[in-house]
């Protein structure tokens, strides 16, 4: 096994989201960069095994949902017929198509992926190992950007190969007849979509009392009266033990109403998303220490940690844990390393939950208003009044937004229904540029559209909304 060593200006711990978007950053303003990343494909759980392959499967699940509604409605003749390795292919050939692009620019940028675990030797020096080299770098600066990985629960079988994590989901091992999830969050609910879509059975147990705790209660509703046929939600359950020594099924014993009552259910699978937590174990060094809270990095609105020259980005400083904001701070802390006085100041990060119906939410909601007392307003506009709604047998849906009725602006929005995250886009942008109801509503929309919503339930707020009647604004 050679040693080797090597001198750069950066170097870049993790190669997802975040860090590539960093480290191609970084090249493109003229700064010498290296990537450690101890997978083979840039990209992290992201496009590996997270938000590429999921999305790729909830479309999927779209489409078989969209037939199977028109075939109840007598439009179709037939539902058709799934071919589960030809999805496989096709997930893999998107994943490797987006994978073979991130190499390539990367090789473009002449930036050096290094594979390995990297571990600070000293605050600029990085030691990284693999199966065939020893690597001394030489930095100058350092970005972590390490992501994340999947809690664990202690008393869960986890070698028993009918525990699954999302990364095993995604590899569509097989599809169960009956499918037991543990958490009722994003990832949880986009699981539920998925399978249900490919016919498997499926239970959702939830300690707390509410999915998506962060989103309004109306736009909980209608996705509830959506799903309540679809699949089972537990709420306030919790699980005590499971039972792994059947062949077939995973017996598990639960408890709910405060541990007054305890019953039991037989799965094929038990899904586990309870969420995820940051991968900060290995900057534990004897010569400096990096500050951590409750496992994640500390850092200031420049992304620099308590090292002057060591930064952090993405899932490993905090939630949300969202791609995007990764991959915004990727860029912001590449700038700051050039030189520029940037700080980490975005007034929204938006949200989507890619369900079916689709959750979008940004800014600030109704329950957040209330609790911070400012005195808003919300308007709201129902899809089944919405001729793209309506034609797009998306009647389901519905567009909110919530103003600050002293000055009339726009301070947050929610979408349920068909691609709500796209929606989100003029919302998000509106209340970076502080707009009011009225910029808005004489922005001039484009007629049938799901966005056209947007400015139809500002007309509402105004009082002048001509497609609907004007309800009274709270």
């Amino acid at each position: 096994m050679m040693s080797i060593k090597i001198k750069t200006s950066v170097v870049v711990i993790g190669g997802g989201p975040s860090g590539y978007s960093a480290a191609f950053r970084c090249s493109d303003l003229g700064i010498k960069t290296i990537i450690v990343e101890n997978y083979p494909n840039l990209g992290g759980v992201c496009l590996n095994v997270g938000c590429i392959p999921s999305k790729t499967l909830l479309h999927i699940a779209k489409i078989i949902k969209e037939n199977t509604n028109f075939f109840n409605k007598g439009i179709l003749n037939s539902i058709p017929n799934l071919n589960i390795e030809k999805i496989i292919l096709w997930k893999d050939k998107i994943i490797k198509k987006l994978s073979n692009g991130l190499n390539f620019l990367a090789r473009t940028r002449k930036i050096d992926i290094i594979n390995g675990i990297g571990t600070f030797k000293t605050q600029n020096i990085l030691n990284v190992k693999n199966n065939n080299n020893n690597y001394q770098i030489e930095f100058k600066y350092a970005i972590i950007a390490t992501g994340s990985q999947p809690i664990k629960i202690p008393f869960i079988p986890y070698n028993d190969n009918r525990i699954w994590n999302s990364t095993d989901a995604l590899l569509l091992k097989t599809i169960p007849k009956k499918m037991l999830i543990l958490g009722c969050g994003i990832i949880g609910l986009e699981m539920a979509t998925i399978y249900h879509a490919l016919g498997t059975e499926i239970n959702i147990v939830e300690t707390s009392d509410k999915i998506l705790p962060l989103v309004d209660d109306d736009i909980i509703q209608i996705y509830n009266n959506d799903i309540k046929n679809k699949f089972n939600i537990m709420l306030n359950t919790k699980i005590i033990s499971i039972d792994d020594n059947n062949k077939n099924l995973l017996q598990v014993y639960m408890t709910n109403d405060n541990n007054k009552s305890i019953f039991s259910k037989k799965y094929d699978v038990i899904l586990i998303a309870i969420g995820r937590t940051p991968n900060s174990n290995f900057i534990k060094n004897n010569s400096f220490d990096i500050k951590l809270n409750d496992g994640f990095i500390k850092v200031n609105n420049q992304m620099r940690t308590n090292i002057p020259n060591i930064y952090a980005i993405g899932d490993v400083i905090g939630h949300p844990m969202l791609a995007h904001k990764g991959i915004y701070e990727g860029h912001l802390v590449a700038e700051i390393i050039s030189g520029k006085n940037h700080f980490f100041i975005p007034k929204v990060i938006p949200s989507i939950a890619y369900t079916d119906p689709e959750i979008g939410w940004v800014g600030v909601t109704e329950k957040e208003a209330k609790i911070k007392n400012i005195n808003y307003g919300i308007a709201s506009m129902p899809w089944n009044t919405l001729g793209r709604g309506l034609c797009s047998n998306a009647e389901n849906g519905l567009t909110k937004l919530i103003f600050d009725k002293n000055t009339n602006k726009i301070i947050g929005g929610l979408v349920i229904g068909y691609n709500a995250g796209e929606l989100l886009g003029e919302i998000s942008l509106a209340i970076e540029m502080g707009c009011d109801a009225e910029d808005i509503s004489l922005t001039i929309h484009a007629h049938p559209t799901f966005y056209e919503s947007i400015g139809i339930t500002t007309e509402i707020f105004l009082g002048s909304a001509t497609d609907i009647l004007n309800k009274k604004i709270i």
